[in-house]
């Protein structure tokens, strides 16, 4: 389920937006500067290598990078593997990689082929959650304060783009006001 939830940055109990209609998600997003868009999922996106799964959305990646502006495009997956005594602690160090608000120089731009995870968008006031699951792409522009979460039990294939190699690493602010906003898994559990 696509999810948008608007909260007041102060106080995440007080909830301006919350809505699965994409139209309408496109729209809040767009009013702030953010690019959200559909596209055609494939059934077996979790399933297919990182190359094919480039190759089936070339069009619209070349579409998306007409300019040639993103010269590293790859994919990033994480898939629970129970059978792995070591899942638990790969899962949570890669969660909380991200879960603390941070910016980038450039814009963050991903497409959710398969699964699902979390942008939270700290714009002014606000603070929008941006549920993102297979078939979505959102850009968020850099400097753009956020945080991002895959929930406690990662699940996703993401198409990556970055200008520059390193594009991905995050200038931490050192707030914490994460900590005080409904996880992926809270927002999933409230529908």
């Amino acid at each position: 389920m696509t999810l948008l939830q608007i909260m007041a940055a102060g106080d995440a109990g007080d909830i301006k937006v919350r809505t699965t209609d994409d139209t309408a998600i496109a729209a809040e997003l767009a009013a702030r500067g953010i690019t959200f868009e559909r596209w055609p999922t494939l059934d077996n996106a979790s399933t297919i290598p990182s190359d094919e799964l480039l190759a089936e959305y070339a069009e619209r990646i070349a579409t998306l990078n007409a300019t040639g502006r993103y010269r590293h495009i790859d994919i990033a997956r994480i898939h629970p593997d129970d059978t792995n005594p070591e899942w638990p602690a790969i899962a949570k160090g890669a969660r909380e990689k991200f879960l603390d608000e941070h910016r980038h120089a450039e814009d963050e731009v991903r497409f959710f082929a398969a699964g699902r995870g979390c942008f939270y968008l700290h714009i002014g006031d606000e603070v929008l959650a941006t549920v993102c699951e297979a078939g979505d792409l959102v850009s968020v522009p850099a400097g753009t304060l956020h945080w991002f979460d895959m929930g406690t039990r990662p699940d996703f294939v993401a198409v990556r783009f970055f200008e520059e190699e390193d594009g991905w690493i995050g200038d931490f602010t050192g707030d914490k006001i994460s900590s005080g906003f409904p996880t992926l898994d809270e927002l999933l559990a409230a529908r």
